[in-house]
This record gives structure tokens, sequence and C-alpha cells, in this order.
């Protein structure tokens, strides 16, 4: 096996990338980090490790040294959309290095994502039927995702020692600045409000979802994403998440049929800074169909899937798990997913009233291409998962599928 050399940039607040430095150091490769904030330093005990602290603009230039100086095959991140992985993207694969780029899964819990080249978006995998069929062809069906997706608390504990570690650090990296939209600090004042109030509003949404499941017209959920999240800020067409619920109320209010019900599905991760429901509701009453909208905090989606006559999401892997239960989905924004014969293409309006179900041998075919090109079984936040993510990812990495093999499918 040839020795190649890693590069690793910016992960999650868990200890899983060093643990897969550890693991590709152990069959001989050489191993190196890049820490662009203090709470990255935390996170990686190894040698071999730079701090960039200069200024944005120093960073591509900083990186072709590290890449020249380490000769880098290999480079390796979470997430293709930060700031300074755009840039160091551009600048690899302008040198002919692999980029390893690590997301949370489209299937989920169980899974995580591992592509070569670029994640969601700009995953390099094929967007048509025949192809993802074709890639499908003798690989075996995709494992189901698990019950757990490790443990919460363990999550929440390693992000605040993250951010108090890039408090305390400053001084060391002047020039960084969170990709993140909310300050964290905000963001667990938010997480401790909505906790006190969880129990009331997990009893709320309970009695709305029974009125969901004795709804006599078709019922429509719209799972909502995160405000933060990448794939609403670069890979839709809207400006915000308040943006995108405006117009999926507007269109409801203009072309579902009368009888038809909006569930409007917070997300489990929201930080609880912004009234999401309220924004929903006020949409509605605006549209006149204040009393066809249900808000919906604080439940899985599982059971709020069960009755929905169809699913709108602007680009979340929810749909993907709606489209593994055989619902309608439209797609209104780029997602990797959004496939003639999984989901409808004759845009929002008409969906209300001509909404079709999946290919559901399709559906199989994207779920097995998914789990044998894109995903690894194993997870970023309890042990278990990430020692069986890290020898998933080595076992990825030592014999990696080309670019071009993909691509040739199309």
């Amino acid at each position: 096996m040839p020795r190649r050399s890693f590069l690793f940039l910016q992960g999650l607040a868990t200890h899983f990338f060093v643990r897969l430095g550890d693991a590709l150091a152990a069959r001989g490769h050489a191993v190196h980090r890049v820490n662009l904030s203090p709470g990255d330093r935390l996170f990686w005990r190894r040698p071999n490790a730079t701090d960039f602290t200069g200024r944005p603009e120093d960073w591509p230039a900083a990186l072709a040294a590290l890449i020249e100086a380490h000769e880098v095959t290999d480079l390796v991140m979470f997430s293709d959309c930060r700031p300074m992985h755009v840039a160091a993207l551009d600048l690899a694969r302008s040198r002919g290095v692999t980029c390893w780029v690590l997301e949370e899964a489209y299937l989920r819990p169980g899974y995580i994502t591992l592509e070569n080249g670029g994640v969601n978006a700009n995953s390099p995998l094929p967007r048509n039927a025949g192809a993802i069929l074709a890639l499908a062809r003798g690989l075996p069906p995709a494992a189901p995702e698990t019950a757990s997706a490790g443990s919460f608390l363990r999550r929440a504990t390693d992000d605040v020692r993250y951010n108090v570690a890039n408090q305390l650090g400053r001084r060391r990296f002047p020039h960084w600045r969170t990709h993140r939209q909310w300050n964290a600090f905000h963001e667990y004042a938010g997480w401790i409000a909505r906790g006190a109030l969880r129990p009331a509003r997990r009893a709320m949404a309970r009695r709305r979802l029974a009125r969901l499941l004795a709804w006599s017209g078709p019922v429509f959920v719209l799972p909502l994403q995160l405000e933060g999240d990448y794939q609403l800020r670069l890979h839709s067409p809207f400006a915000s998440l308040r943006d995108a619920i405006a117009r999926i109320v507007a269109s409801f209010a203009a072309h579902a049929p009368r009888d038809a019900l909006l569930a409007v599905k917070g997300h489990p991760l929201d930080n609880g800074l912004t009234a999401w429901g309220r924004i929903a509701l006020d949409e509605a009453r605006r549209a006149g169909v204040g009393n066809r909208v249900v808000w919906l905090p604080e439940l899985p989606f599982g059971p709020v899937l069960a009755p929905a006559a169809g699913v709108v999401t602007v680009n979340s892997t929810a749909g993907l798990q709606s489209l593994r239960e055989g619902k309608p989905v439209v797609v209104l924004g780029s997602a990797l997913y959004d496939i003639p014969g999984l989901t409808f293409q004759g845009g929002l309006d008409r969906f209300w009233t001509e909404a079709t179900p999946p290919d559901m041998a399709l559906v199989d075919a994207l779920r097995r291409v998914l789990a044998a090109h894109a995903l690894i079984r194993g997870g970023f936040f309890d042990d278990a998962g990430i020692d069986e993510a890290v020898r998933n990812a080595v076992a990825r990495m030592d014999a990696p599928v080309s670019l071009a093999a993909l691509k040739a499918a199309e």
C-alpha cells in the first residue's frame, strides 16, 4: 500500500478526527493537521499540527505552502461550505489533491457521510435515474438506520468545551471567526429555555398530532431546516428560512385543496431563539389559512410523516426519509435526491394537487448507492460509533472510488 500524506482541516467538536488520524498513522501514512481555531487544538492531541493564525486572505498561500511542504495527497474536512474549506477545496483540486468531505448523514442515524470531492449539492453522485440504477446493480441493500444517534449529552458537553476553548484562546487566533450564525453562548441560553419548556411543548404537539391523525382531508408536512444550514444558505433560492416558510405557506393557501392541512415540523436541533411556529402561523393568517396550518415542535419526524399525503422541503435529508416511506416529495432547492422518478418535478404550486409517490425500486437503488459510495456506518458522538466510523473511513480511503467512475455512470 503506497504511503500517503493526509492533511486534516476542521471537524466537529468530537474525537472522531483525532482517532481517524491515529488509525491512518498506524497504517504508515503521514498525518498532519491545521488548527483554524483554539477549539480545533483542544480536539487534536496529536503531533504535526500547525496553527493558522493569519487573516482569511492569507489562507490560500499558507495552505499551499503546507501542501507542498508535507507533499499532501489527501485533504480531510467536515463540510465543504465553510468559507475556509471552500478556498481549500478550490486549491486542492487545482493541485490534484484528493478531498475527503464528511457531513451528517443523508440516512440517519447510524451512518455518516464521507464523499470524495463534495457533499450534498456538491456530491459527485449522478443525478439521473438510469445512472443510479446502473450503479446499484450488484450492491447489497442499505443497512437500516439505527434507533440512536449517540449521546446528546456528550455532544452538548463537547460543544461547550469547544466554544469555551475558543473564548479562552482568542489571542492566539485573533482573526478567527465562527461559521455559525449565532454566538454559541447565546445559543446555549436558547437551549436552556427550550429544555425548560419542552414538557409543555411536547404535550401541546401531541394534541396537535392527534388533530392531524383525525383530519379528513390531505395532510402535507413541511419539516423545517436549521436557519444556519448551508444547504439553505447556499443551495436554495431563499434568502432565509423565514423567506422559505412565507413562500410555501402562500403557495399552500393559493393552490392546495381547501380541505388540506399543512403541518410545520420544528427541527430537533433548533436552538429556540427564533419563534418559527409564530412566524409560520403569522404567515398562515395573512394568507387566510390560519385554521389549516399546524405548528409541531418537540416531536420525532416519524409520527408526523405517517399521515402525510406529501412532504415539502427545501433540501432537507428528511426528504430521503420521506421517500423511504413512499411519500411524495417536492424539493425547492438543490438536493442530490431531486431526481425524476423520486421527487415531484412539476413545481410547488402543482404539488398540492398532482403529487405522486416515488418509484420505490429507484428509492431502493439510491439507498444502495448512498450506502456504498457516499456513506459509512458509524457516528460522531459516542465511542462505539466513532470506532465503527474510523474503521469504515479507513477502508473507504484505502480503496476510493474515483470521481471519474461516478461521472461515467451518468
